[in-house]
């Protein structure tokens, strides 16, 4: 009767076999050397932010008045976890002891997941010799002793004779093939593109069209579901998930004239709607969006092609659309006097810059097909809805004299797009 007979011992996991033999007070410094390499690994800090960034990206998006308590919080935290890794890094490079455990902890991980699945695979062959699996259970164990007693020199022995176990009796079947590099490199990829493509997304603002709002260099995060799961290259969204694009949202698109751009605007109108501007009063329907004047010596920083910062003096407006309050840039010396009508077609939006008189929109063919041709954004080629600020490199930053003015805004930090 062969090995791979129905009558052949079942397939026995090495974590397992591990596991059962571990004492509880073995279990409990395992678990507690876990979370200090957790802990002490440079991608906590990260790690942490990340996390905490979830919910508050979804607090300030369905509860925008809690931004006022929580942006703070988060710059807090975020400052928190700079020191942090600051400490980490100055603690991993000067403790001898650290240095000298952290690598051989890393590769006793990698030894033990390794034979997990050589194990396995050999199992599955039915090729394993008796008494293999417990031998290389033991000296697992061993080398997890050793790591959790924070001893190199005994982990460093202990690999050593792992390593010697798994090569004369695993070491035939080591040689990664083609077919496992390509399949652990196309599971990471794939889900780098679904997170892309369908969750989130980032985008750093190229120009001023949306200034005061969204300032050069600022990065933001883009909610890839909110409106639908878009299917690239075709511009189709076959269905919707939360909503579709409302008035006032700030919305990163494909542009539909030069598909090779992305662009990001303010939707002023949706389909059916009549758009005209009166002298910069945006009336939509015939009612017109109230607005207010803010300032009229208004300072923004702007930028050449060439990188050099310039200021730009604007009128500030406090704008409404339909509820939604936001601030808006207009030059009173080239302000028009009518602009418009725009009548919205079925499944596209009407879309424009914060920065009314310094954007290139749907009023303007998105500054491709001209001023006097009108383009509008069908929901195909939207991506998604601006969320959040979680990076800017602008306008007179920290290290900006490094930079040519350019450096890390932290005042923009965690600022809610509005």
């Amino acid at each position: 009767m062969s090995a791979a007979s129905p009558s052949a011992p079942p397939a026995v996991k090495l974590s397992s076999v591990m596991a059962a033999r571990r004492t509880p007070d073995q279990l409990r410094a395992r678990r507690k050397l876990v979370w200090r390499e957790m802990l002490t690994s440079l991608w906590a800090p990260l790690c942490i932010i990340g996390l905490a960034f979830i919910p508050y990206t979804l607090l300030i998006e369905y509860a925008p008045a809690a931004a006022s308590w929580a942006q703070p919080v988060m710059k807090g935290l975020g400052l928190v976890m700079v020191a942090f890794f600051l400490v980490l890094l100055v603690f991993r490079n000067v403790s001898a002891k650290e240095k000298a455990l952290r690598p051989l902890r890393q590769e006793a991980h990698e030894l033990i997941s390794e034979d997990e699945a050589l194990l396995r695979k050999v199992q599955g062959m039915g090729r394993l010799q008796p008494g293999v699996s417990e031998q290389i259970a033991e000296q697992a164990l061993r080398v997890e002793n050793a790591s959790v007693a924070g001893d190199a020199d005994t982990l460093r022995a202990e690999l050593k004779g792992l390593e010697a176990l798994t090569a004369q009796h695993l070491g035939a079947f080591r040689k990664r093939s083609v077919m496992d590099f390509v399949g652990g490199f196309g599971k990471a990829l794939l889900v780098a593109l679904v997170i892309r493509t369908f969750i989130v997304e980032p985008y750093r603002i190229p120009s001023g069209s949306m200034l005061p709002t969204l300032e050069i260099g600022d990065q933001v995060f883009v909610n890839k579901f909110i409106y639908g799961v878009r299917i690239p290259f075709m511009n189709v969204v076959p269905f919707v998930l939360v909503r579709r694009p409302a008035r006032g949202d700030v919305i990163v698109f494909n542009n539909p004239v030069d598909e090779s751009k992305d662009y990001i605007k303010r939707v002023v109108g949706l389909p059916g709607d009549t758009v005209e501007l009166f002298e910069g009063v945006v009336y939509i329907n015939g009612k017109m969006q109230p607005r207010e004047r803010v300032s009229s010596e208004f300072i923004v920083h702007n930028i050449t092609d060439n990188g050099v910062w310039f200021d730009q003096q604007e009128t500030l407006y406090e704008e409404d659309l339909s509820g939604v309050s936001h601030a808006a840039l207009q030059t009173l010396s080239r302000m028009p006097r009518h602009e418009g009508p725009y009548v919205v077609p079925p499944g596209q939006v009407f879309v424009m810059g914060d920065n009314r008189d310094n954007s290139a929109d749907s009023r303007h063919g998105f500054g491709i097909t001209g001023n006097n041709q009108t383009e509008f954004v069908p929901y195909g080629h939207i991506k998604g809805k601006a969320m959040v600020v979680w990076l800017s490199l602008g306008y007179h930053g920290l290290l900006h004299g490094l930079f040519g003015g350019t450096g890390l805004r932290v005042d923009r930090f965690f600022e809610p797009v509005r």
